[in-house]
């Protein structure tokens, strides 16, 4: 017998494996729902682009932790005279921390949700897309570009995660939560580090 590998991103097509290579799970437990709810980040069983939907999880997450950052440290800054450029390592420091978060829970979360839907990678699961969009979006500069590099960024990410270039495509091949949620780690770097060049571009030629 044989189970379906899904994926969450739209043109990428079913891959049959082997039924025993997933791990089963006869009765739901609470910290199977705590899984599927982390993994699903509440769009995942949508019929449609669940991928897209998930990394728009991605962009509102990130973007509220950084209104929220913000809104407390620059009363801080004020009374204790931090400068701009400690203020944007404290900034970065509360973002990576969290990403680093999304990503390890994902990872369990991923892996644990493989055995309950008897699916490899299964398109429910977009907790990758919130942390992949994420890394992608630390590219994203409000003083240069402002709301076009975090559309950029989105929009960049989306194409590498479905695209998935050398060696994204290979991380899927890597064990259950692992492989799930590395491919679009990898996806995030690749549209983080082209999101900055764009927008290293278009400041140079066209803001000045």
């Amino acid at each position: 017998m044989s189970a379906v590998k899904e994926s969450s991103d739209e043109l990428n097509p079913p891959i049959t494996v082997p039924a025993n290579e997933i791990p089963t799970r006869k009765q739901r437990t609470a910290g199977d729902y705590f899984a599927l709810a982390i993994a699903t980040c509440g769009v995942g069983y949508f019929p449609v682009a669940p991928g897209t939907l998930g990394s728009l999880v991605g962009v509102l997450l990130f973007l509220a932790i950084r209104r929220l950052t913000r809104v407390l440290l620059v009363p801080y800054a004020f009374r204790h005279q931090v400068n701009f450029f400690t203020l944007q390592a404290i900034e970065s420091a509360v973002m990576l921390l969290v990403i680093l978060v999304v990503t390890l829970g994902g990872i369990w979360a991923a892996s644990r949700s493989e055995s309950l839907f008897r699916k490899k990678d299964p398109g429910a699961v977009v907790i990758d897309e919130v942390s992949g969009q994420m890394i992608a979006l630390l590219s994203t500069s409000f003083f240069i570009g402002g709301v076009w590099t975090v559309v950029s960024a989105f929009i960049l990410f989306r194409a590498f995660d479905i695209w998935k270039p050398y060696p994204i495509r290979r991380l899927e091949g890597l064990e259950s939560g692992l492989g799930i949620m590395f491919d679009d780690v990898a996806a995030g770097l690749y549209a983080a580090i082209a999101n900055t060049i764009l927008i290293a571009v278009i400041g140079i030629f066209f803001l000045r």
